[in-house]
């Protein structure tokens, strides 16, 4: 994801440089080391099947775990495919023109990750334990890698909350042609969760922050797109052309995890009909600096319970941007996004709804293995006060997300993270009319991430 960028840095300039590094360097490491006596451990969506199969270090797809840079963004659009790794094979057919019937991973691409977590926040939610710890927060098995020549996967089970169920997954055929001088790489993705099958860390599936506090408030209101994990089930086409032009188109029908399938009156949510998905991105990369600019959308009709009667219709329309630039001592990169979504909502009488979603951050990764990401979220939309009926009926939330990690080794990480909210379910005070403030809900969660 992020290219090499070098500084240039006069010699009086340099010695001072370093010494600042190294002042930070050995505060994140103190600070890390108290996390390990502290927290349990968590872990990582880099995962070592990947690794086991190209022979190839977690750094050649990642900068710093989960985050994709080029090579990782090419090993996925390809299918996951890529191996170096000894295989069983079979071949028939015609002896001039064998055919290769069987190519086979001499062993199964799996890993396990263990995710946890302790958490605390400014102020004790009323009949809740504050100061909470999580073990594990997480825990997951992949099914990650190939299966054919131009078939592979990322298929995710996950242990979480007292049930176990899928995650995320995502299953792709994948080849490649030419017209004339410029190339195509072209697929199909079967996939359980709209964005989960993109290439680039601006999207609701895969932008930071990558993990968060499962036992904290959240703001209540989010985006369509952000929220159909495990809802849904898609099929769809994909093509990068000449390595610069992406598009994709996906539809999506209801395939509720945890709930009634076919769906009947005991159903919420379900989708009347198919949900439309669509993807188009451009990138470029010129020596040692990426730039990434998408947009993405989908388009949904769903009953508010049951199959039929009242309806809830939803457009969501998103644009992104994606920066990166590889530093002589790291990596650097940046990422927003912007979701606008319409919702008309059947009661009584037709209501109309928007909300709008921003988030950007920017993170500094060092070779040595530290890191630090800053964030800004902001929700905003119109009243609604059947969701929100205290303050001024808004879902507005914003605020900062500040993050510092350490990677001891490439599939472990320790983490500090702070959110900090400026506004919450609409207000910055009394957003509950029961006199709790945004700044109450402030959070801080300890992480350690492991996968093997």
């Amino acid at each position: 994801m992020k290219n090499k960028n070098y500084w240039l840095i006069n010699r009086t300039g340099l010695l001072t440089s370093f010494k600042v590094r190294q002042t930070i360097i050995n505060v994140l490491r103190l600070s890390f080391i108290f996390i390990i006596f502290i927290a349990p451990f968590e872990a990582v969506k880099a995962l070592p099947s990947y690794a086991r199969q190209t022979q190839l270090s977690c750094t050649a797809c990642h900068t710093s775990f989960p985050e994709l840079n080029s090579f990782g963004r090419m090993f996925k659009a390809n299918g996951y495919t890529l191996t170096t790794a000894s295989t069983i094979n079979d071949q028939s057919g015609d002896t001039l023109k064998p055919k290769t019937r069987l190519n086979l991973l001499n062993n199964l691409p799996l890993s396990v990750m263990v995710q946890s977590s302790f958490t605390s926040i400014a102020k004790d939610v009323v009949g809740q334990q504050n100061n909470s710890g999580q073990f594990p927060q997480q825990l997951s098995m992949f099914f990650a890698g190939q299966i054919t020549p131009h078939i592979g996967s990322f298929i995710q089970m996950t242990y979480a909350d007292g049930s176990f169920g899928m995650d995320n997954a995502d299953i792709r055929y994948a080849n490649t042609t030419n017209f004339g001088s410029n190339s195509l790489l072209y697929g199909l993705t079967l996939n359980n969760n709209p964005t989960s099958q993109d290439l680039w860390n601006t999207s609701p599936a895969w932008r930071f922050p990558y993990a968060s506090a499962a036992t904290a408030p959240s703001p209540a209101k989010s985006a369509l797109i952000e929220s159909l994990g495990g809802q849904v089930i898609g099929v769809g086409a994909y093509g990068l052309f000449n390595d610069l032009v992406f598009a994709e188109f996906t539809t999506y029908r209801s395939a509720q995890i945890g709930s009634h399938n076919p769906p009947d009156t005991t159903n919420t949510n379900v989708v009347k009909g198919f949900i439309p998905y669509w993807r188009l991105a451009l990138q470029h990369q010129w020596g040692l600096n990426y730039l990434e600019l998408g947009t993405s959308g989908i388009a949904s009709t769903q009953y508010l319970t049951g199959i039929s009667g009242a309806l809830d219709k939803f457009v969501d329309i998103g644009v992104d941007l994606q920066y990166e630039r590889s530093l002589p001592f790291g990596s650097l990169s940046l990422h927003s996004s912007f979701v606008n979504e319409n919702e008309v909502r059947d009661l009584s009488a037709e209501t109309n709804y928007n909300f709008q979603s921003f988030k950007v951050d920017g993170n500094l990764f060092f070779k040595n293995g530290t890191g630090g990401t800053i964030g800004y979220f902001n929700n905003t939309g119109s009243a609604d006060i059947a969701n929100f009926p205290n303050g001024n009926n808004k879902p507005n939330s914003s605020g900062f997300i500040f993050q510092i990690e350490y990677l001891p080794w490439y599939n472990t990480k320790f983490a500090a993270q702070y959110v900090a909210y400026q506004k919450f379910d609409g207000s910055s005070t009394n957003y509950d009319g029961m006199g709790r403030n945004a700044g109450n809900n402030n959070t801080i969660y300890l992480l350690a991430w492991l996968c093997f």
